[in-house]
C-alpha cells in the first residue's frame, strides 16, 4: 500500500509500511530557474546550447496535509492509483525546473528512452531530446561529409550528448521505483553516485512510484504512459521479407524462400509508393500514392498473396515529396508546418528537402490521415513501417501557435497517433500492424510496434548488432514493450557492408524475438541479402521456422504486455535479484521462460552467457544447467538460448520439433 505520512517536520513516502522517499523542513531539494536553450538541427541531429539565467535553490519551508510548502510555490501531492503525481503550483515566471533524489553506490538505472550503448546508466548524464540517432564510423564519416555535408554527427560522442529516435523522461531503479515526467520539453538526468539530479526546460508535474517486484512496477507506469495493444494473429507466423525493386522481383524472391519451405506471413514492400535514387542510397519517393510503374498489378498480387496468407505491408512518414502531387495539394491548402517567413518549412533529409505536414492542424491531421485509410488499407495493405517523427524544427512555426520546442519531444506520438486512429476508424485493429521508429511519452498508447532504427550492418557496440538488445530492454522499462530490428541493420554504405556473418548472427536473434522482418539496407546491391545463395535460403527458412514455432509462447507474452505493460523482451533483474542480472545489457529473456544470448563477435563460434540461479535447459542439446558462467558452443544457428526447466509453458516441446 502506497502511503503519504505528514508531520510538522517531515513528509514521508511510505510503501508497504516502509518509509521510501522522505522530505524534511529545510532541506533544498527542489530549485527553479529561468533561461533559455538554443537548438541548431541538423538532418535531424541538434547542436544544444543551455543559458542559465538564475537558478533559485528552494527551501522546505512546511508541510500542509500533502504538501509541500516551499520559499516560492508548493508542490501538491496526489495518490493516483498506484501511483504519486507531483504538481507544482505557484512557480509562474519560471522555465526550468530542478529536483534532486536520493541514490546509493550500487543503485542501477534504466531507461530514459531508447539506448543503444548503455544498459545500466549509472554514474551517466543523459539528455531527453527526440533526435535522428546518427551514429556512423569514424572511418565512414569525413567521406559523407564530402558526399552530403552531414554535421553534428553522433560520432565519438560523449554519452552526455548522446541522441536516441525515441526519449521519454522516465527511467527505473534497481529499488523497484520509478520517476515520470510528464514534461513536453526537454530533459536532463544525471544519475551521480549519491544523488540523480532531474532538470526539466518546463515547470511540469512527475510521478513516482514503488512496487514489491518489477512486474508491478511495469503495471504503474503504464497505468500512466499507455500499453500497446495485441498484435494480429498472422505476425507470428513466421517472417516478414524485406523486398523492393518491383513486383516481379517481389514475386521471384517469394517464391525461391517458399520453396526452401521457409514460413513466410508477409512482404514489406517500402518502395511500393517510388523510389528514388540518391548519392547516398536507394531511397524512396514521400508520396502515399501506389507506384503503378514499379509495382504493376500490385492489387492483384495483394489478394493473391492474401489467400496464401501472406500480407503485404508498405511505408509511409509524415513528410511528403516536394516534387509530387499531394505535396502540391498540401501546401496549396496550408497543410504544411511554416517557417518564420511563411513559407513551408522545407527540411533536409539526406541529399533532399522535404515538407511536414502540420499535424497541429485539425485540417491537415484528417488529411493525411484520410490517405492512410484510402491509399493504404482500404488498397489493401495490412501494415507499414511508420517512419521518422524526429524532425520538427524548434524555430517552426505551427498552426496551433504552440512553441515548437515544447511540441518536438511529442511529434512522434502524434504521428503514431495518426496511424493508429486510421486502423480504428477502418475497423482493422487486430488485423493491421504499423511499426514506428521514433517516440516519446504517450508513444506506448498509440503505436503497435517498435523498430530499433537504422542500425549499422555489423558488429559494432554503438549501433551495430550488439546494440538492440540494450535498446530493446531500455524500450521495455519505458514501457514500450513490442520491438524488433531489421534482420541485418540498415546503414549499409561505403565501407559498412552487410556479410554473411553478421547476417546469420542477427537472424538467428530476430528469431527469437517478438516480430521477425528483414530489410535489403539502404544500399542493397552492396549487401547480402536472403536469397544470395541456398545456403542462407535454406538458414533463413529454418530461422523462420523456429519463429513461427514460438506462436503461442509469442501471443501469451504478447498478452500480458496489453494487459499488465510487462514488455516480451525483459531484463534479467525482473527476475533475479543477482549483480549480474543488473549490468547485463547483452542477454535477455524473451517472456518469462526463455534466455537468449545472441552472438556479438564476428566469426565468433563461442559466446560467454551468464544464466541466473535457476535451472536452465539449453536448447539445442538439451543439457542442464544450473546458475554461474559459462562458455557455450555456437556454430551458426545455434545462437546460445536456455528455455527454464521449471518453465509453466510447453515452449521447449514446441522449439524442439523444429530443430
Amino acid at each position: 500500500m502506497l502511503e503519504i505520512k505528514v508531520n510538522n517536520k517531515s513528509l514521508s513516502i511510505s510503501f508497504e509500511g516502509q518509509d521510501k522517499l522522505i522530505f524534511n523542513v529545510g532541506d533544498e531539494i527542489f530549485a527553479v530557474g529561468k533561461g533559455e536553450t538554443n537548438y541548431s538541427m541538423n538532418r535531424g541531429t541538434f547542436a544544444i546550447k543551455e543559458h542559465i539565467f538564475e537558478k533559485h535553490h528552494l527551501k522546505i519551508e512546511r508541510f500542509a496535509k500533502n504538501d509541500i510548502i516551499l520559499e516560492k510555490g508548493k508542490i501538491i501531492l496526489k495518490i493516483e492509483d498506484n501511483n504519486i503525481h507531483f504538481i507544482p503550483e505557484g512557480l509562474d515566471g519560471f522555465n526550468m525546473m530542478w529536483f534532486k533524489l536520493p541514490s546509493n553506490k550500487s543503485e542501477g538505472f534504466y531507461g530514459t528512452g531508447e539506448i543503444f550503448t548503455e544498459f545500466n546508466l549509472k554514474g551517466q548524464k543523459a539528455t531527453i531530446w527526440v533526435a535522428e540517432h546518427i551514429n556512423v564510423k569514424q572511418t565512414t564519416i569525413k567521406m559523407l561529409n564530402n558526399l552530403v555535408g552531414l554535421k553534428n554527427l553522433n560520432v565519438c560522442r560523449k554519452f552526455g550528448a548522446y541522441e536516441s529516435y525515441y526519449e521519454q523522461p522516465t527511467f527505473i531503479s534497481s529499488n523497484k521505483y520509478f520517476y515520470h515526467s510528464d514534461a513536453t520539453a526537454r530533459s536532463v538526468f544525471k544519475f551521480d553516485k549519491d544523488q540523480t539530479i532531474i532538470q526539466t526546460d518546463q515547470i511540469a508535474p512527475f510521478w513516482i512510484s514503488y512496487a514489491e517486484d518489477f512486474e508491478s512496477l511495469m503495471t504503474n507506469l503504464t497505468d500512466i504512459v499507455g500499453r500497446q495493444p495485441e498484435l494480429p494473429d498472422w505476425v507470428y507466423d513466421g517472417q516478414i521479407l524485406g523486398i523492393q525493386g518491383g513486383t516481379d522481383i517481389m514475386m521471384e524472391k517469394y517464391n525461391k524462400v517458399v520453396a526452401h519451405n521457409g514460413k513466410v506471413n508477409g512482404i514489406w514492400i517500402q518502395d511500393w509508393e517510388g523510389r528514388r535514387v540518391t548519392a547516398v542510397g536507394k531511397q524512396l519517393f514521400w508520396n502515399w500514392e501506389w507506384d503503378k510503374e514499379l509495382y504493376p498489378n500490385l492489387d492483384k498480387k495483394i489478394k493473391e498473396l492474401n489467400e496464401q496468407g501472406v500480407k503485404v505491408l508498405g511505408y509511409c512518414n509524415p513528410f511528403l515529396a516536394i516534387e509530387k502531387p499531394l505535396y502540391k495539394e498540401a501546401t496549396a491548402k496550408g497543410y504544411c508546418v511554416k517557417d518564420n517567413d511563411g513559407n513551408d518549412y522545407l527540411v533536409k533529409i539526406t541529399t533532399f528537402p522535404a515538407a511536414m505536414v502540420d499535424l497541429t492542424n485539425p485540417d491537415a491531421y484528417n488529411w493525411i490521415k484520410e490517405i492512410i485509410k484510402k491509399n493504404m488499407i482500404d488498397f489493401g495493405l495490412s501494415g507499414w513501417m511508420a517512419d521518422f517523427g524526429e524532425y520538427l524544427p524548434t524555430d517552426s512555426v505551427l498552426f496551433s501557435g504552440e512553441n515548437a520546442e515544447y511540441v518536438h519531444n511529442t511529434w512522434p506520438a502524434l504521428w503514431a497517433k495518426v496511424n493508429r486512429e486510421a486502423v480504428e476508424e477502418s475497423g482493422k485493429l487486430g488485423e493491421i500492424m504499423f511499426f514506428t521508429r521514433a517516440g516519446y511519452s504517450g508513444t506506448p498508447k498509440q503505436t503497435l510496434m517498435m523498430w530499433n532504427g537504422d542500425n549499422h550492418p555489423d558488429f559494432s557496440k554503438d549501433f551495430g548488432l550488439p546494440s538492440i538488445v540494450p535498446a530493446m530492454l531500455s524500450l521495455t522499462v519505458c514501457g514500450c514493450g513490442l520491438s524488433h530490428s531489421d534482420i541485418g541493420g540498415y546503414t549499409s554504405i561505403m565501407n559498412l557492408r552487410r556479410n554473411m556473418d553478421v547476417y546469420k548472427r542477427w537472424f538467428e536473434m530476430n528469431a527469437f524475438s517478438p516480430l521477425m522482418r528483414g530489410h535489403e539496407g539502404l544500399n542493397p546491391d552492396i549487401n547480402v541479402q536472403f536469397d544470395a545463395d541456398d545456403d542462407i535460403l535454406e538458414f533463413a527458412s529454418k530461422m523462420s521456422r523456429i519463429h513461427a514455432a514460438l506462436k503461442p509462447y509469442l501471443k501469451e507474452a504478447v498478452a500480458k504486455n496489453a494487459k499488465e505493460g510487462v514488455g516480451v523482451v525483459r531484463p534479467l533483474f525482473f527476475y533475479y535479484d543477482e549483480k549480474e542480472a543488473y549490468n547485463n545489457g547483452y542477454e535477455y529473456l524473451l517472456g518469462r521462460d526463455i534466455l537468449v544470448a545472441p552472438v556479438m563477435r564476428p566469426k565468433a563460434t563461442k559466446r560467454k552467457v551468464y544464466l541466473p540461479d535457476d535451472e536452465w535447459i539449453h536448447l539445442w542439446s538439451q543439457q542442464e544447467y544450473k546458475g554461474g558462467t559459462y562458455v557455450i558452443d555456437a556454430p551458426y544457428g545455434q545462437i546460445p538460448v536456455f528455455v527454464r526447466k521449471n518453465a509453466k509453458s510447453n515452449v521447449l516441446e514446441q522449439l524442439l520439433k523444429e530443430i
